[in-house]
């Protein structure tokens, strides 16, 4: 069974919704990166988006820019490189399950057979491509379910007309927007988001997840009832971007780490 799939099994016997972080990987840099996937799993994150840098982030929202920008200065941060750090992860014990998340044209660039190829060699256990829409996935989409992989789809309160057909098709879980725009943290949410939910989860039997601007404990809560999972992208990011000195230095990027840690314990509602 893919990873997804079992964490998600494990955390409905226990009565527990996931907590799916966000991190731009190569943000401040790789090692960073790597120190801060060990923390969010000791902090209690259930799986980890491992967001590729890209030059024309289309769905992303101003934190999330930045943070593409710094992981694309000085060394350059490649989708190789993000899938090499889930292998350094992995090789360090760490059990999560990782989703890349990444936008199509640096997987046309590496090749399907390759992608897919370094995606289950690696421990990789589905992708987000936003910019793929599902009247073009199949070919994708085809291949990940041959390499064991979830292809994970999005749909927007807008895709009303689209719902059925979209999460008839999903494995993993279906990403649910949560409200028009680009991803950032948002202080409110539409009082049609809980009918919205409603309606994706009435249309597949795989888990639902909202993301696109949850930023703290308060908003996790709201959702936690009525979702599988609630994913955590700007507001994390904002985190390390406010640790980036010491997130670079080698002699203070564990205290760095641990501040975006806390962060995460904090969306939990840890004590």
């Amino acid at each position: 069974m893919n990873a997804i799939d079992t964490t998600f099994a494990a955390l409905k016997t226990e009565g527990r919704t996931a907590l799916i972080p966000f991190l731009t990987i190569g943000d401040p840099d790789l090692d960073a990166s790597l120190a801060l996937i060990r923390e969010l799993e000791a902090a209690g994150a259930d799986m980890i988006e491992l967001g590729v840098p890209y030059s024309d982030p289309l769905a992303d929202g101003p934190v999330i820019q930045r943070a593409s920008q710094r992981a694309l200065s000085g060394r350059l941060t490649t989708i190789l490189d993000v899938i090499a750090i889930a292998r350094r992860a992995k090789e360090e014990g760490v059990k999560l399950p990782f989703i890349l998340f990444t936008y199509y044209n640096p997987i046309l660039q590496l090749g399907f057979d390759r992608f897919f190829d370094l995606l289950q060699a690696n421990n990789i256990s589905g992708m987000i491509v936003p910019d793929l829409p599902i009247e073009e996935d199949e070919e994708l989409r085809g291949l990940a379910e041959s390499h064991g992989l979830h292809l994970i789809p999005l749909v927007a309160p807008t895709s009303s007309q689209r719902v059925s057909r979209i999460a008839k098709k999903a494995r993993g879980f279906v990403y649910c927007v949560s409200s028009l725009g680009v991803t950032g943290e948002r202080a409110s949410f539409a009082n049609e988001i809980e009918a919205f939910l409603d309606t994706v989860r009435g249309a597949t039997d795989v888990p639902i997840a909202i993301g696109f601007g949850i930023s703290n404990r308060e908003q996790v809560a709201r959702f936690e009832g009525r979702c599988d999972g609630v994913i955590v992208g700007s507001a994390i990011v904002r985190k390390v971007e406010e640790q980036e000195e010491k997130l670079r230095n080698p002699a203070t990027r564990a205290e760095g780490a641990r501040a975006v840690g806390d962060f995460v314990r904090e969306l939990k509602g840890a004590k």
